[in-house]
């Protein structure tokens, strides 16, 4: 049946818990405690670069130009047996890990494992107090501050959502990923911690949110002035390690809070394909494609993420595709499905465990050296 058009939704921000407000408190709190230090070094960097921009200009332009974009594989299968598209389809809201049972991670969410202590350290014990229930959890996504087309964090998926802008108010950030303890924390309105270091770690590394740059380069990126409607599939970022992570507290609906979702060409003329194009269509956002990640399976890397990946990419080419296909997102997605619906299948491979870990390193191969799936 072909979906409806929704009405139109308001794009008021949702009433948040009271677990979700001491936790934007907790993280600006500290923020505004590292505020003077961050600004001294925001304005040491760039005078040491010769840009003549102060810290209020880039500061104004991540508010302006930044967007958050969740990252999904839209083909995984949930704890209950579901795709994450057929969810998404069926529910209309984004879902943290504690909800759903998966990751594109690492699986800690739940009392007492890994994430829910991270949690507890970065926002000051607010989602272990009384009463808080799963779905209050924050969702968890990447500041694009670069339009990269392949979203600011594609490790943790093939596709992403991209988010209107008024939800970045209700957003936290750190620079780098959570697990790792960071200290340099922000909020939109106080984001000089984490633009501090990012600009720290640019001109250390040469790398700036996964391409190579400068602390000039990534200002003039910053600072230049970007429409939506000129928004085109450029260069992916590739960025596995090196992005701002983003902590989305409240409910993310997709009528409401997503302005665009950003698929994998993999996914074209495909049951998944199909199903997110109607997903964009009865929320009223646009559906837009990125150039993709595509290899020739006897071009995976055996150095990037160890010997074992080209092993499993020649048996899950042998087993899902066609002589002469390309491993891509759809074809490791279809391996993953067998993983959980055909768990003998694998046996041979050791603990499921471990062959999911080699899968969504696969992934990370392909977003590391893949080329343009279309090219």
């Amino acid at each position: 049946m072909r979906p409806t058009t929704e009405p139109a939704a308001t794009h008021a921000s949702p009433a948040l818990t009271p677990a979700q407000r001491a936790a934007l408190a907790h993280v600006r709190e500290a923020a505004l405690r590292e505020r003077p230090a961050a600004l001294a070094a925001i304005a040491r960097a760039l005078a040491g670069s010769g840009v003549a921009h102060g810290p209020e200009h880039l500061i104004a332009a991540v508010g302006a130009n930044g967007r958050l974009t969740l990252n999904f594989h839209p083909d995984r299968l949930l704890a209950d047996g579901r795709t994450v598209v057929d969810a998404l389809t069926a529910e209309g809201v984004y879902r943290s890990q504690f909800e759903t049972g998966i990751s594109n991670g690492g699986l800690t969410a739940f009392p007492g494992g890994d994430r829910d202590r991270w949690e507890e350290t970065l926002f000051g014990g607010a989602y272990q107090t009384a009463g808080v229930r799963p779905a209050d959890r924050p969702k968890y996504g990447g500041l694009n501050l670069l339009d990269h087309p392949d979203g600011a964090c594609p490790r943790f998926g093939s596709c992403h959502l991209r988010l209107r802008p008024q939800v970045l108010a209700r957003a936290t950030f750190c620079f780098g990923d959570s697990h790792l303890g960071p200290r340099d924390l922000g909020t939109v309105d106080v984001f000089e911690p984490v633009l501090a270091a990012l600009l720290a770690a640019t001109d250390g590394t040469g790398v700036s949110l996964g391409v190579p740059g400068d602390v000039v380069t990534l200002t003039r990126a910053l600072l230049r002035r970007r429409e939506d409607a000129a928004w085109a599939p450029g260069a992916a970022g590739r960025a596995l390690d090196d992005y701002i992570e983003a902590q989305v507290h409240g409910e993310l609906s997709l009528a409401r809070d997503v302005e665009a979702m950003v698929v994998d060409p993999s996914f074209r003329g495909t049951e998944t394909g199909a199903t997110l194009a109607a997903l964009a269509q009865r929320h009223g956002f646009a559906l837009r494609w990125h150039a993709g990640f595509a290899l020739p399976v006897d071009r995976i890397d055996a150095e990037f993420r160890g010997p074992a990946i080209p092993p499993l990419a020649a048996r899950v080419h042998a087993e899902f595709a066609r002589p002469g296909d390309l491993v891509d997102a759809a074809l490791i997605g279809r391996a993953a499905v067998s993983l959980v619906t055909e768990p003998s299948r694998w046996a041979d491979r050791g603990p499921t465990e471990v062959t999911l870990q080699h899968l969504k390193q696969l992934w990370h191969v392909l977003v590391r050296f893949g080329a343009p799936r279309d090219a």
